[in-house]
């Protein structure tokens, strides 16, 4: 053990990388209960999610520790699970299966990108205001996802504000408002809303108080009070349909969806889709690769994880050589293989940075990681019983954590504040990151061409905001 994770070389040990591994476990253990609730909110099977995400964590974050030997841990990212269920799915129209192979290929283009220079041109073509304002415009998103899960927000439109609307009987459904609806704070006169509240409340306490855990224990503390609250019954639960035995046989819906009739084949059978599709393929990489190069600049740069040397060599060199190249091959690898299993982007969790806190500093950290996450897929019964209301806060938290890009940003300065503000409001308000992307790219390049410096704007960069005008086009048309 000591001469494969070199624990002496990087002045640790192996008490000190376990306690590593289970503190970022139980740091970002959250997403066992919030990824499934947000996909399955796609159609895809709640417990099949569930054992994926398990999956999927266990073999990112074991090639992570193994092969590039770095105490990072992987999972499923937060804010690409969004952008695959609200904006691929519920927003384009795209099957769940369709959402997978996107995914898939997403993957492979991550690797293909790794290993080549290309990674270095798509890295220098995005200003790095706008890569701070992606980061904390997907949080403004997921947090403005907890607060209508939660049920804090109540929407009231005027009868002259509604475009179309379905009729179901005497209900309106799939009603469409244009900027006459107005939304507003909830009566909190519902036990539902109230629990969602003092779930927020104690999470937030924990959070403030550095718990570890903090996310996970606030989200078991609020499922145990929903008991007697009469949110969630107990009775109505049926254990034996969440077992793991049937999370397994769940499982069968998603493995390989990605490959099957609605997925891969369909995806590209209507050729005016295309475009569109190879937009959103570009959005999910473009997210992932720019998460999982920060997380590694941002905590291994202070930790000496990664020396400087291997921050330029990301820049400069080709193929895997260093740590860093390593780390970035198995983020893509991962995600290759969740879309397989069933689950959207996989991604390195910031919250690895809990860990190196820790004192992590060797893929032993990952392992540990990776074993926790196995021994979690036991969970799966008491899964069933955590209500929305449960996890809303830990996705507002995750959010708030999330927009601490924002203070990289000079908001003094209207260049970068303009396509800055843009790209972030738009994530949340128009329930898109990908149109949040487009909104700042387009108005990054306008500025740009009004300022007289097109020179700053890359060829690459040019393309991609091309692409986007282009899709606004097609979409109006249709």
């Amino acid at each position: 053990m000591e001469k494969f994770f070199k624990l002496k070389e990087n002045n640790t040990t192996v008490s000190t990388e376990i306690m590593a591994g289970v503190t970022t476990f139980f740091a970002m253990s959250y997403i066992l209960f919030v990824n499934p609730t947000i996909l399955s909110l796609s159609g895809m099977p709640f417990q099949a999610v569930f054992l994926a995400t398990i999956i999927a964590s266990v073999i990112g974050t074991l090639i992570m520790g193994l092969f590039a030997n770095v105490p990072y841990a992987q999972a499923p990212g937060m804010g690409l699970n969004a952008f695959f269920t609200f904006t691929v799915v519920m927003g384009l129209g795209y099957s769940w299966e369709q959402g997978l192979a996107m995914v898939f290929l997403c993957g492979i283009i991550n690797i293909i990108i790794t290993i080549t220079k290309l990674r270095k041109l798509i890295i220098q073509s995005i200003p790095e205001s706008l890569q701070h304002a992606i980061g904390g415009g997907i949080g403004i998103f997921i947090a403005y996802v907890g607060i209508k899960n939660a049920g804090f927000l109540q929407f009231t439109s005027d009868e002259s504000a509604i475009v179309s609307s379905v009729v179901d009987g005497d209900k309106a459904t799939n009603v469409v408002s244009n900027g006459g609806i107005v939304p507003a704070l909830a009566n909190f006169n519902n036990p539902a809303i109230v629990l969602a509240l003092i779930g927020l409340i104690i999470t937030t306490i924990l959070v403030i108080k550095n718990v570890k855990g903090a996310i996970l224990i606030g989200i078991v503390t609020t499922t145990i009070i929903s008991i007697p609250m009469g949110v969630v019954d107990l009775s109505a639960i049926n254990f034996q349909q969440n077992s793991l035995g049937n999370s397994i046989k769940e499982l069968g819906t998603t493995f390989g969806a990605a490959f099957g009739p609605n997925g891969m084949p369909s995806l590209f059978s209507d050729a005016s889709k295309i475009p569109q599709v190879l937009l959103t393929v570009l959005a999910f990489s473009l997210s992932d690769i720019f998460d999982t190069i920060g997380t590694f600049i941002g905590t291994g740069r202070r930790t000496g994880i990664f020396s400087k040397e291997e921050e330029d060599s990301v820049m400069t060199s080709r193929g895997i050589h260093s740590k860093m190249d390593k780390a970035l091959f198995a983020d893509a690898i991962a995600t290759t293989a969740g879309a397989v299993v069933g689950t959207s982007n996989v991604t390195t969790y910031v919250e690895s940075a809990a860990g190196i806190g820790a004192g992590g500093r060797t893929g032993l950290t990952s392992v540990v990681v990776a074993a926790m996450f196995l021994l979690s897929s036991f969970l799966s019964p008491v899964v069933g019983a955590v209500p929305t209301q449960a996890t809303a806060p830990a996705l507002i938290l995750v959010g708030v954590m999330m927009m601490a890009s924002f203070k990289e940003i000079e908001w003094t300065n209207l260049e970068d504040a303009i396509p800055a503000f843009f790209t972030s409001i738009f994530m949340g308000l128009a329930y898109s990151i990908s149109y949040g992307i487009a909104a700042g790219f387009i108005f990054f390049v306008l500025i740009k061409v009004v300022k007289g410096k097109v020179k700053e704007i890359s060829p690459v960069l040019w393309i991609v905001t091309g692409l986007f005008i282009i899709n606004f086009i097609v979409l109006a048309t249709l």
